[in-house]
C-alpha cells in the first residue's frame, strides 16, 4: 500500500527538526526531516524558526515523495521506528 498525506506535527527547536506524519492504511508513520535538510532545498535562504510551517508547506510534496522511498525501502530509524529526512536523502 502506498503511503498518503497525514498531519503536519509542528517544528522542535531543540532537535532542529520538522515533524509530520503519513498513513500506511490505519498506521500512521512519524516522520522527520531536518532543518538543514530544508534550507538545502531552498538554497541560499536560511529560514526563521517562526517560517518552518510556511517552508515545510512548500516543500511538502518532495518531502513526502522522499518519505515515501524509504518506507519502500524499510529505512526506519528510532525507537518507535519512523523515517528521518536529512539532506543526503535528497541528493541526486
Amino acid at each position: 500500500m502506498a503511503l498518503t498525506r497525514g498531519s503536519f506535527g509542528g517544528y522542535e527547536f531543540d532537535r532542529m527538526v520538522v515533524l509530520f506524519s503519513m498513513v500506511d492504511g490505519q498506521r500512521q508513520i512519524q516522520c522527520a526531516v531536518s532543518t538543514s535538510a530544508l534550507d538545502d532545498l531552498e538554497k541560499p535562504v536560511r529560514t526563521k524558526s517562526d517560517e518552518r510551517e510556511a517552508q515545510f508547506m512548500r516543500l511538502r510534496d518532495r518531502i513526502e515523495e522522499r518519505a515515501a522511498s524509504k518506507f519502500l525501502a524499510r529505512e526506519f530509524e528510532g525507537t518507535p521506528p519512523g523515517i528521518i529526512l536529512r539532506s543526503i536523502d535528497f541528493r541526486k
